[in-house]
């Protein structure tokens, strides 16, 4: 599993969110969250930012680059 993958379902159960429920809040579909979180598929570059942005992170963070969710925002 990348990196991305495990940060953003730590970051979804952290908010208590289904993948439902993310899906809805940045525009994608239950399938497509799942996906990114089993690692089966990778976000488009608008759907990072469409992440990083909902979970209040930086791209760097939810990428593996850094490990503090607020650099280089």
């Amino acid at each position: 599993m990348s990196v991305f993958s495990e940060n953003l379902k730590s970051l979804r159960a952290f908010h208590n969110l289904t993948q439902r429920q993310l899906g809805i809040e940045v525009g994608a579909s239950e399938r497509g969250i799942q996906n990114y979180e089993l690692d089966e598929r990778k976000p488009n570059y608008e759907m990072l930012i469409a992440l990083a942005d909902y979970f209040d992170v930086s791209i760097d963070y939810l990428v593996g680059r850094t490990n503090n969710p607020n650099m280089n925002r």
